[in-house]
């Protein structure tokens, strides 16, 4: 599933494209994708001007007048733009008209994607109980050592809770808590507030990172281009098991963590 940086590589490339346009029209070419596609969408985006393209946690908001056009790209999602001619395949299912000549298209072969409507002044459900961005000035060890007093849960799953902080997946937690020296086993409560600094530092390195390389190439993700993401080539430990560590030589561990793989260091994390 794109996390973060790859939600922001899009964000980023799609932004020139889609900023003071008008949408002329939605072609849907299925009624729903993960969820029914609300009426709003073909009843209130056509003939409305893009005003910003913005981004919280993974999901995707194309700002209009009287709402925004909420979207999650699932677990294959992609988003791009093409001239309004491109014959659509089998698994592009949504199109925004532009009045540039071009058309939004939103392909996704698994159909775990999703575009809703958030009217204007209101909160979307699936937004509403969002900790803050990793990137944002709301983010911070202190948010963290708070959040986690009185937690036995493993480290690496608090940090992935989306109600403590947004879009640390599982690639970014990994690579943060290598960087921070961090055991991802070690119970969130008993993590010092020295060390959760060090690691929200290493998380917001580890995010921009990955935005400045476009992301990380795992199974469908490209950028709006085309282009593929690659972060990849930087992984210290996600997907590396067994492999020695590049910091000691030590051989990595991994193990199933609540239906995820982790892997880290035993050397260097603790």
């Amino acid at each position: 599933m794109p996390e973060l940086p790859e939600v922001e590589t899009t964000r980023r490339g799609l932004a020139p494209h889609l900023l003071g346009r008008r949408v002329t029209a939605v072609v849907l070419r299925r009624s729903a994708l993960r969820w029914p596609i609300p009426a709003p969408i073909r009843d209130e985006l056509p003939g409305q001007t893009v005003t910003a393209v913005d981004r919280r946690a993974k999901y995707l908001l194309l700002q209009a007048q009287t709402g925004s056009a909420l979207l999650h790209l699932g677990m294959s999602g992609s988003l791009r733009v093409l001239p309004a001619a491109t014959p659509a395949g089998t698994h592009d299912h949504v199109d925004l008209v532009l009045d540039s000549g071009c058309v939004l298209r939103f392909h996704d072969p698994r159909r775990f994607g999703c575009l809703l409507w958030q009217p204007a002044g209101s909160v979307h459900p699936l937004l509403a109980d969002l900790g803050p961005e990793p990137l944002a000035d709301g983010f911070d060890g202190d948010h963290l050592w708070r959040c986690s007093r009185g937690r036995s849960a493993p480290v690496k799953a608090f940090v992935m809770d989306q109600a403590v902080v947004v879009g640390i997946g599982n690639i970014y937690a990994a690579e943060a808590l290598f960087r921070a020296g961090i055991h991802p086993l070690r119970a969130a409560g008993k993590v010092s507030r020295a060390r959760y600094q060090q690691f929200a530092a290493a998380a917001r390195e580890v995010l921009a990172t990955a935005i400045d390389h476009g992301g990380t190439t795992l199974r469908d993700f490209t950028a709006p281009d085309g282009a593929p993401g690659y972060f990849v080539r930087d992984l210290a430990v996600y997907g590396r098991v067994g492999e020695p560590c590049r910091t000691c030589g030590t051989r990595l561990r991994g193990r199933l963590l609540a239906g995820r793989a982790t892997v880290w260091c035993p050397h260097c994390q603790r």
